[in-house]
């Protein structure tokens, strides 16, 4: 059975954009991709596949409403899917035991997991506040891989 170590092998093979799909009131599937990794959640300390998204992403209003999700990587000829239930932890969905400070924390964190770098930290921090930004993290409730 493949768990998130499979998933983290394959985002270290094909670099860390995937699709994440949510669902829509009527039932049909919405696709975006985003770049992601694997992060700690910050209250629960498991392992979770993790983005982040501005407050006006349509994403980010699905799983208000219907918070599960799936997340698909793919190098090659091999792919990897996570689905499970998403946590929503930013600037206008609060998350109890997270403050201000763990959210900015965790922020930085799911950036460097997908990837990122950079220079001046202070400026990402007042960037991720001015676009409203939630950390997305997805709780493995079933991982496929190929």
């Amino acid at each position: 059975m493949a768990n998130l170590d499979d998933v983290r092998a394959l985002i270290e093979q094909g670099g860390n954009r995937g699709v994440v799909s949510t669902t829509r009131a009527d039932g049909s599937i919405q696709s975006s991709l985003v770049v992601a990794g694997i992060v700690r959640h910050p209250v629960t300390a498991e392992e979770a596949v993790a983005f982040t998204t501005p407050a006006s992403s349509v994403k980010l209003r699905f799983l208000r409403q219907r918070p599960r999700a799936t997340m698909v990587f793919q190098s090659g000829y091999h792919w990897a899917s996570v689905e499970g239930t998403a946590d929503l932890i930013g600037y206008d969905d609060a998350y109890d035991g997270v403050d201000a400070e763990m959210l900015g924390l965790l922020l930085r964190a799911v950036f460097v997991a997908a990837g990122g770098t950079h220079d001046d930290w202070d400026s990402y921090d007042h960037a991720m506040i001015e676009e409203r930004r939630s950390a997305v993290l997805i709780s493995p409730a079933r991982v496929f891989a190929m």
